[in-house]
């Protein structure tokens, strides 16, 4: 899917992760806006790949329980870029916090992920 819709991991930090997505015919609605679903899409990867760094993957997986997203605004062209950050951190979930903004760094979407942690 990453690669699909033109995702790419951008920057991490010690409790956050960065990554952008491509405004284009992948990803524009029909009325040539940036399609909500492709938003989710960049939310829930970038909170499953965190997640992912956050556990033994030798032991433990990772899965997506649930999401939510408020569009604010749109995009046309250009990129998106999704900041995650952790709001809990337990050991069987985990809740993210991703904030979903244009170039010029005005906020598109707010996305709250879910993650299950489970145990192999």
């Amino acid at each position: 899917m990453l690669r699909h819709l033109g995702i790419e991991l951008v920057a991490m930090g010690d409790d956050w992760l960065k990554g952008r997505m491509p405004v284009d015919d992948r990803t524009r609605q029909p009325a040539g806006l940036l399609h909500g679903g492709a938003t989710c899409v960049l939310g829930e990867s970038l909170a499953s790949i965190a997640s992912a760094l956050c556990v033994d993957l030798n032991t433990h997986g990772v899965v997506g329980t649930e999401i939510s997203a408020s569009h604010i605004r749109s995009a046309k062209e250009g990129w998106v870029y999704g900041t995650c950050r952790p709001f809990h951190l337990g050991r069987r979930n985990h809740v993210w916090d991703v904030r979903v903004t244009d170039g010029e760094d005005t906020l598109i979407s707010a996305i709250r992920m879910t993650a299950a942690i489970l145990a192999y």
